[in-house]
Order: structure tokens, then C-alpha cells, then sequence
């Protein structure tokens, strides 16, 4: 199955996350401070565990214009979510609107719940309350400029979080954004690296990860494990060495 992914980060880093997205043999496009792309299962693993700079990869449920209530109602029960969601799934939502006539993030919220819940109740012939006590399936829905964007998280945590760092320092830096900051840089991993105002070491240890071809992600968990709709099992993190060898671009 093809999907549309949207990888995030922070405001500034585009094309850092771009040029890794290429460097992964995979084309985009960027989109109010967004990079998308399509893949398949195969692809929601490798971007999850290879990229540096991302926040989260996202796949894109679907996309239409919402300025009212009953159309956004609408807009999000057409949306297919039994491909996505089964029976028992815990879907918990988040509401964004900006510069959009539909601005209480809170209704905005209710009403994509509202709408799910009663598309998921027709699909699986249910009378009574969804019980949501499997896996978690976080969603979002997002108005910017009367544009709905129903998005499945596919990450968790953040990817900053890669799972090697077991204590931090004071005011610590994120890792993707000293990742991206190195890559902003012409150093290359033939090159000494040399950081004088390391804190807690998170721009030499990124360096080090970057210089040793070593994945970002090899080291924690993700949420796309426990989707039930990706059919694959060889997108397990600990597989993900045998898919590619990346050629580093950090200039």
C-alpha cells in the first residue's frame, strides 16, 4: 500500500531533512514548513529510523476544506479510517487551527473525534461505545487557512529522542537539531571534529553517529510497531542495517 508522508521539524530545517529525505532515494516537496513524500511500509520504517533532523513522520489520512463545523464533520467521516484503524484501537486526536475560520481547537478536536467514532461504530456494526483498549493510533487534525489535514503519527516520541541518552545536563540540545546543525556545516567524517562549547555531548555524539553511518533510531521504539494495517514484518528497526548503506551529505 502507498501512502502520503509528511515529515516535521523545526521551522528553519528544510532542507536538511530534504536532503536526507534524497539521500534515501525518495522525492519531495515542501509545504508550509513541511516535507512530503509517498511511500509504503518499507519507507515508514527506513525515514523513522534514518533521519536526523525530522520531528516525526506522519501519514497523511487525508486533506479537504472545512468552513463550518458540519463540513469539517463530514470532511473527516468520509476519510477511510477503517484502513487504518481496527475495532479496538485507541485513537486519541489533537486539534490545531490557524488563520482559519473554524479557530476553538477544542470543538475542532471533539467534532474530528465525534465524527471518527461514528464512521468506525458504522463500519464495524457497533451500537455501543468503541472500546479503544488496543494499540494507539495517535491522530491529528490540523486547519491552517481553512485546509483540513487529518494525519496518523507514525513516530511517538519525538525523534529527537533516540534512546541513547540515559541522563542530560542543563538547558541540553535537542539531538536532531545539533544533527542538522552539523549538516549545515561543511565537515565531512574524514575530518577531525572538534566542538568547544560541549555541554553534555550531544553535537560530538551526533558527529560520531553521522561519521559511522550509524542510525538514529536503531536504539528505540516506534509507534508504526504496533499498527496492524502495516502488513510487513521486515521493517523492524533492528533490520533496518540490512536496507541501505547512506551516502552522507553534510555540505
Amino acid at each position: 500500500m502507498r501512502y502520503q508522508l509528511v515529515a516535521t521539524m523545526a521551522a528553519g530545517l528544510e532542507s536538511v531533512t530534504t536532503k536526507e529525505l534524497k539521500a534515501l532515494g525518495i522525492q519531495t516537496r515542501t509545504e508550509n514548513g513541511k516535507v512530503y513524500f509517498e511511500g509504503d511500509d518499507k519507507t515508514i520504517a527506513l525515514t523513522n529510523v534514518w533521519l536526523r533532523s525530522a520531528d516525526r513522520i506522519k501519514i497523511v489520512v487525508g486533506q479537504f476544506k472545512a468552513l463550518t463545523f458540519d463540513a469539517l464533520f463530514e470532511g473527516v467521516k468520509a476519510l477511510p479510517w477503517d484502513h487504518y484503524l481496527p475495532l479496538d484501537a485507541a485513537f486519541p486526536v489533537e486539534g490545531r487551527a490557524v488563520r482559519s475560520q473554524l479557530h476553538s481547537e477544542p470543538d475542532v478536536q471533539a467534532i474530528t473525534k465525534k465524527a471518527i467514532v461514528e464512521k468506525m461504530s458504522a463500519v464495524y456494526h457497533r451500537t455501543t461505545r468503541l472500546p479503544e483498549t488496543g494499540a494507539t493510533y495517535p491522530l491529528e487534525v490540523s486547519i491552517l487557512k481553512d485546509i483540513a489535514t487529518l494525519t496518523l503519527d507514525t513516530t511517538g516520541s519525538s525523534l529527537f529522542k533516540r534512546g541513547y541518552r540515559i541522563a542530560k545536563g542543563e538547558a541540553p540540545l535537542k539531538e536532531n537539531f545539533a544533527a542538522a546543525l552539523i549538516m549545515l556545516t561543511n565537515w565531512h567524517p574524514d575530518m577531525p571534529f572538534v566542538d568547544p562549547t560541549t555541554g553534555s555531548g550531544t553535537i560530538a555524539i551526533e558527529a560520531a553517529l553521522i561519521g559511522h553511518n550509524i542510525a538514529p533510531g536503531l536504539q528505540r521504539q516506534f509507534t508504526f510497531e504496533n499498527f496492524g494495517f502495516l502488513t510487513s514484518q521486515s521493517y523492524k528497526p533492528s533490520k533496518m542495517k540490512r536496507w541501505i548503506k547512506l551516502t552522507l551529505i553534510v555540505n
